[in-house]
């Protein structure tokens, strides 16, 4: 069983910094894809960014630029630097981690991009005071 465990979630001032944490534990997965979503109270949840394991990896537009995935393979944990933070991008986010093959564009690009994965974690609240 995969368990995902997010942290790092704050608050902050537009145009300061945070980096999300996401750790994997149970029996992850070798090669898998790793996403960040985030969901606004009444809205519909967004894929913010997503990577495979081969590192490739893929953003949503409002977010490139400012926001990078990465992972840390040793520690089993997925990582969002998110810098200049904008009050739009005050959300909870959740990890998800799934190995079935999937476009990376896709997953950040469409509204069912956060359909269909196997495993999520509680989230993390991000809040950006203006």
């Amino acid at each position: 069983q995969v368990r995902l465990a997010e942290s790092g979630g704050g608050s902050v001032q537009a145009g300061g910094s945070l980096r999300l944490s996401c750790a994997v534990s149970g029996y992850p997965h070798v090669n898998t894809y790793m996403a960040w979503f985030r969901q606004i109270p009444n809205k519909k949840r967004e894929g913010v960014a997503v990577m495979y394991t081969d590192g490739e990896a893929a953003y949503a537009e409002s977010v490139k630029g400012r926001f990078t995935i990465s992972r840390e393979s040793a520690k089993n944990t997925l990582y969002l630097q998110m810098n200049n933070l904008q009050p739009q991008d005050m959300a909870r986010y959740n990890c998800a981690e799934d190995p079935r093959s999937r476009s990376l564009e896709l997953v950040v690009s469409t509204a069912e991009g956060w359909l269909d994965w196997y495993h999520w974690g509680q989230g993390t609240q991000v809040t950006v005071s203006s």
